[in-house]
């Protein structure tokens, strides 16, 4: 069996998506998610003119093989524009296996250990009141597990606000747009948001929070200890992990559960932070940390220390990496709980699948491969538009993390 053709796909259905399609000498193909949200055309640009060339005459059913290569193989190596080009490959690979073997992707990965998949949703609102209903209306739809997010007084389009109640895309024009942020003031209102949350709907649902990156270690652990009280399912990306020692810092003064992880790219990333049990949950996305095969590898290091899994799953993955994602969910031992932030109609549309949402948990169906594929027609009328994601300044001008 060889690898005869792979071509590169790239639609925006209300946002950009970058697919890889592996097609064999046997009629068999794969497709795989390269999106990098922001910089779709650097990994366009990697897998046509480094990758593809590869592959032609390659065996698909050497997954393990072609990983190694393509990863061991570039002597620059790693990074998140490498890693999502290797990461397209190695779905579309499993989804070529599994195919062939008959089953869905979850099997051929050891079976189920789960019959359904926690999601988490994101109820934001421009302030308080309107982050508290929102949160109410994903409760009505069967959430078990909402991200809280709020505006806050005196910050310009404070992170987490989308335009839309169930449908967020950040990257949002054809140059960065700039928005504000000032830790003291967001200090000062989030632990607010979650008292009244929990006033208003008790303690049956799991609340989750992201920092996005915003706080110092020690800002990081002041508002980990004030939220301790509204018991958090966790507090996500507190602060940079370019420095995972960090986090140490942070563990030391709260008990509030602590996520970080997508915008990892290998297991070196996450390495310090899982053998020093410094994080709860580790957040790297299939597309993000190169595909099932070294994904597979994080979590296995990380149930060696109780921590568990809970992939990044925003808009900015198409469904390819959801339904790998799925696939993954349903057979990791460790797993936690799964983001899930809707695809709009026209992506949907664009990427028929088999998985579904029911009562606060998504399920993958029984076809073989990753349930998941490509109408190239219709991707074909939504061509790619450049977007930006956002930057951040303080009041004063001074460059922030976004």
């Amino acid at each position: 069996m060889k690898i005869t053709a792979a071509r590169v796909i790239v639609t925006c259905p209300g946002r950009n998506f970058v697919t890889l399609k592996i097609e064999t000498d046997q009629g068999v193909y794969g497709i795989g998610d390269a999106t990098l949200n922001g910089r779709e055309l650097s990994v366009v640009a990697y897998l046509q003119e480094h990758v593809v060339p590869c592959l032609i005459g390659m065996d698909p059913r050497r997954i393990e093989d072609i990983w190694q290569y393509l990863y061991r193989g570039a002597y620059w190596r790693r990074g998140p524009v490498t890693m999502r080009a290797i990461a397209a490959v190695d779905m579309a690979l499993w989804d070529i296996k599994a195919k062939m073997a008959g089953m869905p992707l979850y099997q051929l990965l050891g079976g189920r250990s789960r019959d359904g998949i926690m999601v988490y949703g994101h109820a934001n609102g421009s302030d308080i009141a309107e982050t508290v209903e929102a949160v109410g209306h994903y409760i009505d739809m069967g959430y078990k597990a909402i991200r809280a997010q709020t505006g806050v007084p005196g910050i310009k389009d404070a992170y987490g606000v989308g335009r839309g109640k169930l449908y967020y895309e950040p990257a949002d024009a054809s140059l960065p747009s700039v928005t504000g942020w000032d830790t003291r003031k967001a200090l000062n209102y989030v632990p607010k948001m979650f008292e009244e949350l929990r006033k208003t709907y008790g303690f049956d649902h799991h609340l989750l929070h992201d920092g996005h990156h915003r706080y110092t270690p020690q800002e990081a652990a002041n508002l980990g200890k004030m939220l301790e009280p509204y018991q958090l399912f966790w507090l996500e990306d507190c602060t940079p992990a370019e420095n995972q020692e960090a986090f140490r810092l942070v563990r030391q003064h709260t008990v509030t559960p602590l996520a970080v992880g997508e915008i990892f790219n290998t297991i070196w990333d996450a390495k310090d932070l899982i053998q020093n049990q410094l994080i709860d949950y580790i957040r790297a996305t299939v597309v993000g940390a190169g595909g099932l095969t070294h994904l597979r590898r994080i979590a296995d290091l990380a149930s060696m220390y109780q921590i568990r899994t809970g992939c990044h799953g925003a808009t900015d993955l198409s469904p390819v990496t959801m339904g790998c994602a799925l696939h993954f969910d349903t057979w990791v031992p460790n797993f936690g709980i799964q983001e899930y932030m809707r695809h709009t109609e026209e992506t949907d549309a664009v990427f028929p699948h088999d998985y579904w949402f029911e009562k606060g948990e998504l399920f993958v169906g029984e076809t073989p491969g990753h349930g998941v594929d490509i109408d190239e027609k219709l991707a074909a009328k939504y061509p790619y538009k450049p977007a930006y994601l956002p930057v951040a300044r303080l009041e004063d001008g001074t460059m922030w993390n976004w």
